[in-house]
This record gives structure tokens, C-alpha cells and sequence, in this order.
């Protein structure tokens, strides 16, 4: 039975993750660390939370004597680590939090695994660390690393530690990095939320610059699954892409969502684009599917079909995101 520490577990990926994981390997002893802050929803888990071989932990991971008394505490063996501060926007207006929870948390993990011997840590990463692509080719595990934003510079050099931590300490690192990932209990600030919660309300969806820029769009259970393969069958010190094969405009995404709610294009607002907005990201995902065997399951159709249903049936879920964000 292993035990396994799962950082930002209350987020996006990390709570499909724990959900995933849990169904696989009901055994398995999983401790969820999050710090609960605008991203984190204890509701995520409520399928798994009253079960005896899990436990959340409210925390910071930036906190060494936390982490140093869970790794005592509960004999972590695994660490999968999801937390991170992730919205681009966000780290415009202040970079200096992504600087210290992406950058210095994860050394502080990255410490604690290193003490505590764990067998595998399997860092999340994210394709934007690549920077933007022109119109053609794709980004591969060996492209060099140029990150635009603050944000994909915090996580930049989270991998670069997590590299660093394998070539000095040898210490089991694998570290993934995902493409647009979309599906359940995605914050309402992410564009497919964002798109379908404005139109379910019919108001306003507001799109970027020309909404040209093109994303390779992951289904988040997908993603899960190709995680769960770093860990059992990861090769310490080596990168895994993990894209979807389903490269979109935005507006190609707005339009696909709308249509199947049977809502009018007329919604869609052009905005001011964004600093450093990247053009195009793609991924090569060969090496997954070579290595250990990964394919994305999803269909870009099947997948947005699936997921506008799942915020349609769930509206008190994301509503009350909202309220809390707009202070109501």
C-alpha cells in the first residue's frame, strides 16, 4: 500500500486526480495538502473525503515544518504536486506570490522528499514554460525553455529545481508537462468555464485579441491517467509531454461551446489582448504513448460535449464561485 502526498489536491487537476487515483487504487493511502485559497474547493473530493485511507491537510506547501511532519507523520513514499498559482492574469497584477508559491514551494518539497527518501515525485509542469510556437511544428520534451508570463516563468524555474534536485541528489524526479487541460470542477476564471457559465447566463463571453491564439486542449481525465503512468512506470529525470492532439483557436472553442448549448455567436465580445499572450502552443505527446504506453481517450467533441453538460448539471457548484468572487 503505497502513501501518497498530493499537493493543490482541492484544485482543478489535483481533486480529478485524488478522484482518479482513489477508484484505481482504493488501498492506496492518499494525503491531499492545499492551502485553500481562491482555487481550492473542498467539494471537489466530497466522493472520497469520508473514506479511512484519505486525509486532507489545510496547508501551505511553503511551509517546511508542515511538510517535514507529514512526511514523518504519514511515511509519504510518492509525491504528485499539483499546487501551484496558475492564472496568467493573476500573475501580471502580482508575480511576486507565483514567485513564491511555484518557485520556493516547490524547493521546500522538493527538500522534504529528498530527506524523506521518497520512491517517485512527479512534478506537474505545463506546456507555456516552451513559450509561443509559430504557425507550424511542436513543442517537444527537448525544447529549450522561454516562459512569456510571470506565471510560466514561476514554473519554469520549478522545473529547473526539480531537475536540479534529480542531477545533484538523485533524488526520483519525473516531471510532466500538459497542454489546455478543461473538464469538471475547472475554476469559473478559466476560458471553457468562463464560456459556458457566461452564456448558461446569457451574458457577455470576452475573448482576446482576434481570438486566433491556438491551444492543444487536454481532457483533464486524460491528463489523470497519463500522470498515473509517471508514477508506476515514470523513468526518474525524465520529461513527458501530454497533449491532447486537438489544436483549437479560442474562437474556435467560444464557437463549439455555444453551438452546443444553442446559444448565438453574438455573445462573443473582442477584448484588449493580454500582455506577452502567447500565439500558439502544441505538443508532441510521442514520447508518452512510446514509453508507457499513454492515449488521450477524449475526442475534443466528445470531451466539450461531456464537460458543458457537467457545468449545466452543476450550477449551484459554480455559482457559488461566483458570488464568492464578486463579493455577493
Amino acid at each position: 500500500m503505497a502513501a501518497i502526498l498530493v499537493t493543490g489536491a482541492m484544485g482543478f487537476i489535483g481533486s480529478n486526480f485524488v478522484l482518479h487515483w482513489m477508484r484505481q487504487h482504493p488501498h492506496d493511502r492518499v494525503v491531499a495538502l492545499d492551502a485553500l485559497t481562491y482555487a481550492g474547493n473542498t467539494e471537489n473530493v466530497a466522493a472520497v473525503s469520508g473514506l479511512p485511507h484519505f486525509r486532507f491537510v489545510h496547508g501551505d506547501i511553503a511551509d517546511a515544518q508542515l511538510i517535514h511532519q507529514l512526511f514523518v507523520e504519514e511515511s509519504i513514499d510518492t509525491l504528485v504536486h499539483f499546487a501551484a498559482e496558475s492564472h496568467v492574469d493573476r500573475s501580471i497584477a502580482d508575480p511576486q506570490a507565483f514567485v513564491r508559491t511555484n518557485v520556493l514551494g516547490t524547493q521546500c518539497l522538493l527538500e522534504a522528499a529528498r530527506r524523506g527518501q521518497v520512491r517517485k515525485f512527479v512534478h506537474i509542469s505545463t506546456d507555456e514554460v516552451y513559450g509561443s510556437l509559430g504557425d507550424e511544428g511542436y513543442f517537444t520534451e527537448t525544447t529549450p525553455l522561454a516562459p512569456n508570463s510571470p506565471y510560466s516563468a514561476s514554473k519554469a524555474g520549478s522545473d529547473c529545481l526539480a531537475r536540479a534536485y534529480y542531477e545533484t541528489f538523485g533524488l526520483p524526479v519525473v516531471i510532466t508537462r500538459c497542454s489546455n487541460n478543461y473538464g469538471p470542477y475547472q475554476h469559473p476564471e478559466k476560458l471553457v468555464p468562463t464560456i459556458i457559465t457566461q452564456a448558461l447566463r446569457d451574458e457577455p463571453i470576452p475573448v482576446y485579441g482576434d481570438g486566433r491564439n491556438v491551444r492543444d486542449w487536454l481532457h483533464v481525465e486524460d491528463h489523470c491517467e497519463a500522470i498515473a503512468l509517471a508514477i508506476t512506470q515514470g523513468v526518474p529525470g525524465e520529461v513527458y509531454n501530454v497533449g491532447g492532439h486537438n489544436e483549437r483557436t479560442n474562437l474556435e472553442v467560444v464557437r463549439t461551446v455555444l453551438a452546443e448549448l444553442g446559444k448565438p455567436e453574438s455573445l462573443i465580445r473582442f477584448v484588449p489582448d493580454r500582455p506577452g499572450h502567447d500565439r500558439r502552443y502544441a505538443i508532441d505527446a510521442s514520447k508518452i504513448g512510446r514509453e508507457l504506453g499513454w492515449r488521450p481517450r477524449y475526442t475534443f467533441e466528445l470531451g466539450m460535449k461531456q464537460t458543458v453538460e457537467w457545468y449545466s448539471g452543476h450550477t449551484a457548484w459554480w455559482t457559488r464561485w461566483l458570488q464568492r468572487e464578486e463579493g455577493t
